[in-house]
């Protein structure tokens, strides 16, 4: 959700989308908060933020989605420890 707002530069047209249900939050971090501290973990070097590690945890959660990105990071990070990760890396 910060990512897309940052990148589109308005939170309230994202908070518009999740309220017309075109976006939706899709990471428990109740249920989720082990995996996303070994995610920060194994890619410290990188110094992911917290919209990488939950995209990619929700790749995990949702393997048959591609995740659609402007950061070349994607092609470095790991869905499942080894699995490269369907993604679209778009110009910034």
């Amino acid at each position: 959700m910060s990512e897309a707002a940052y990148h589109l530069q308005t939170s309230s047209y994202v908070l518009s989308l999740v309220e017309q249900q075109f976006l939706r939050v899709a990471v428990d971090f109740d249920q989720n908060i082990v995996q996303l501290q070994e995610l920060a973990h194994r890619y410290a070097d990188r110094k992911p933020d917290m919209a990488d590690l939950c995209q990619i945890r929700m790749s995990e959660l949702y393997p048959h989605h591609s995740v659609i990105t402007v950061d070349v990071d994607f092609r470095v990070y790991r869905r499942n420890k080894r699995e490269s990760i369907p993604c679209s890396v778009l110009p910034a």
